[in-house]
């Protein structure tokens, strides 16, 4: 196996890793803030790995990097009209013996002088910005790396400079093949003397500033000899081509053949060009959107993905893929022969941000036990309480996220299935880089 591989699914479990601590952190940070006792802060699952205790806190790291917790006390509140010195009626119940075995064991945390450390007990936007830390930090991350990626690394496009991979001859559009024949003509590219890495800068005196500019004056002029202005090895030049007619795919839509159109037979060099940071929050706004529809057609999506794991069907380039396949597209990118080092640095960027964002944006899912389950929670309590002081009532009770716990573990349930598919899809039909 190569090493660079190896390498690279390493250095991502690192990065996510330290993107979890960083979620965690989020939420430990203003619960200490506003007072809430917090026993505990990990970063993954199962096993103990290392842990130090610092003060209340302990802090640790454990083997499973599939995500982390803080914990706090008093998550749940106590049963309304619970008297401490009075013995409890037991619920027969299951659904009602599963809410109260909850409630004894959070409370069972809360050791005497704790009983304002509760988390319960804060105010209800404390709770909100509690809740809110970790996925807002996700949030911050992706916005981190996007702004590196347009501003420092550049977003791919396409340069008017021939491409290595220029084909020399004139191929059918229907016959859908990329090896010349003998019997095929050369290009008026190639027929010119245009070579890899010349860069087109004028069509019969218009100038070409990018790619669209040369398809567009390309495609104008078939059928006529015009003069061609480029750049080889730093130096202008001007060659006479005769643009011949061909029927080509839309640029926009390659379904569509066009008719009779200018060719001259030359592909685009992808490079990477370089935004200003005014065009970040715009381009964080159309990922944000794209991942927020993702989401809602999750459902559909892991249909995708089961059939993926168990028919062999081809994945969905565009479907959810689990802390495996990333780590596997990590170590993809690193080893790849064909990127080169600018274009394993922006996929590096663009895997890390893209992660983070998907993370962010999934935890504000208004159901338990994600993060934005709790949010919902306060800003009702909120809406609760200030609808009381407007109507001047009784100040209400604590939203009971108790009652909600069956749903919440039926949830749960889904998610770890999801998960567990992800995972073994990942391993038996992963995705690539190649698609």
């Amino acid at each position: 196996m190569n090493w660079l591989f190896v390498a690279g699914i390493v250095l991502f479990a690192l990065l996510l890793m330290a993107s979890i601590a960083l979620h965690e952190l989020g939420h430990l940070v203003p619960a200490k803030i506003f007072g809430v006792k917090v026993t505990q802060y990990m970063v993954g699952f199962g096993t103990t790995a290392w842990s130090r205790r610092k003060g209340e806190t302990e802090y640790g790291v454990k083997w499973i990097p599939l995500g982390g917790y803080i914990r706090m006390i008093g998550m749940l509140p106590p049963r309304p009209g619970d008297d401490p010195t009075k013995l409890r009626s037991t619920s027969t119940g299951p659904f009602q013996s599963l809410i109260e075995t909850a409630r004894d064991a959070a409370q069972e945390e809360v050791r005497p002088g704790d009983e304002d450390r509760v988390f319960y007990r804060k105010k209800w936007w404390q709770k909100v910005i509690i809740m809110s830390g970790g996925p807002f930090m996700n949030l911050v991350l992706a916005f981190v790396f996007f702004t590196v990626l347009l501003v420092a690394i550049g977003l791919p496009t396409y340069a008017p400079i021939v491409s290595p991979d220029t084909s020399k001859c004139v191929i059918p559009v229907a016959e859908k093949r990329a090896d010349c024949r003998s019997t095929d003509p050369l290009t008026p590219a190639a027929k010119a003397g245009l070579k890899a890495g010349d860069e087109i800068v004028s069509l019969d005196g218009q100038k070409i500033a990018s790619w669209a500019d040369a398809t567009r004056l390309i495609r104008s002029n078939g059928g006529r000899e015009v003069p061609l202005g480029i750049v080889r090895d730093g130096k202008p030049m001007t060659l006479d081509v005769t643009l011949i007619k061909q029927d080509r795919p839309n640029p926009d839509n390659p379904k569509v053949i066009e008719k009779d159109v200018g060719f001259l037979g030359v592909a685009p060099t992808e490079v990477l060009q370089t935004r200003s940071f005014s065009e970040v929050p715009g381009h964080m706004a159309e990922l944000t959107g794209r991942v927020a529809a993702s989401m809602i057609n999750l459902p559909q999506k892991m249909v995708g993905v089961w059939n993926a794991a168990f028919s062999g069907e081809q994945r969905d380039p565009e479907g959810p893929v689990g802390i495996v396949g990333a780590g596997r597209l990590g170590g993809e990118i690193l080893a790849s022969e064909r990127l080169s080092d600018e274009m394993k640095v922006f996929s590096w960027v663009s895997l890390l941000g893209g992660f983070n964002l998907a993370i962010g944006l999934f935890n504000l899912i208004p159901l338990l036990p994600l993060d934005g389950g709790h949010i919902a929670g306060g800003l009702w309590e909120g809406l609760k309480r200030g609808f009381a002081r407007v109507t001047r009532r009784p100040e209400p009770s604590y939203v009971d996220i108790a009652k909600v716990l069956p749903l919440t573990y039926a949830i749960a349930m889904v998610l770890v299935v999801m998960a567990g598919l992800l995972i073994y899809a990942d391993l038996v039909n992963p995705l690539t880089l190649a698609g």
